[in-house]
């Protein structure tokens, strides 16, 4: 069922808010809208996504009517080098709006991965855009399967065996991602790197492998620099600071 805009508009009455029924990628839709000076905080959602954005180059698996996919255009007094401490500010953001919507409890994986049960229910993306951060926001609501090249992936309806409503997460997240943002505007990053420590169980003391292009490093993941990038301490007694990389559980963790 397509979502109800009218009920949505008339909870976020000064938000401006494009629905779409169909387009390749809402990032790039919001990027436009950006460089054509939109006011902060304007979302484009779509019902389906042809060609979704996902990190590192990868899609992002958007079912027609059954997820939130969203792009927010933010105009943050930030620089292009607290991308990494907004990316976990929009994570934070994502898992409180889940948990405020279904009263699921979810885990983070750094950089930008919201677990459900140990597989993927969501996702953020940040890319800057002009003076504009745009944030997309990949939810999987109310799937009921994934293709078998997905078998990390879940969602919210499959995590709780019951259908959620699409609109009030939305309403959810939107607020939270201000309040979260607002968090590393006016307090900095330390804030929102403790918050999110607390929340992840990938931020210390987890075994990890982390792949990096052809090459993988593995060790246990020791915090956070002050930037938001991660620290794993290998066997052999090396600290290293992971800049990117996808970071999943060692089989020994």
């Amino acid at each position: 069922m397509p979502l109800d805009m009218p009920w949505i508009r008339a909870q976020l009455p000064e938000r401006e808010i494009l629905w779409l029924e169909v387009t390749d990628s809402t990032m790039r839709d919001a990027a436009r809208l950006a460089a054509a000076g939109c006011p902060s905080g304007t979302a484009v959602l779509a019902e389906e996504q042809l060609a979704g954005q996902g990190r590192q180059g990868r899609s992002w698996h958007s079912e027609r009517d059954s997820g939130l996919y969203v792009s927010i255009v933010l105009r943050l007094l930030l620089r292009a080098e607290d991308a990494p401490a907004l990316t976990l500010a929009l994570g934070l953001a994502t898992a409180e709006a889940i948990a405020r919507s279904t009263g699921l409890a979810c885990d983070l994986r750094w950089p930008n991965d919201v677990l459900l049960g140990g597989k993927k229910c969501a996702g953020i993306l940040v890319q800057l855009a002009g003076s504009a951060f745009i944030a997309g926001i990949g939810i999987n609501v109310n799937h009921t399967a994934f293709p078998k090249q997905l078998a990390a992936a879940t969602s919210l309806r499959l995590a709780s065996g019951t259908a959620h409503s699409r609109e009030r997460l939305l309403v959810n997240l939107l607020r939270a991602v201000d309040s979260f943002t607002g968090m590393l505007v006016d307090g900095g990053k330390a804030p929102v790197l403790r918050a999110f420590a607390q929340a992840s169980s990938y931020a210390c003391g987890k075994r990890v492998i982390v792949e990096q292009g052809d090459a993988a490093i593995q060790g246990t993941t020791d915090g956070l620099d002050p930037s938001g990038f991660l620290l794993v301490r290998q066997d052999d007694g090396t600290r290293t600071l992971v800049l990117a990389g996808g970071v999943r559980p060692a089989a020994n963790g």
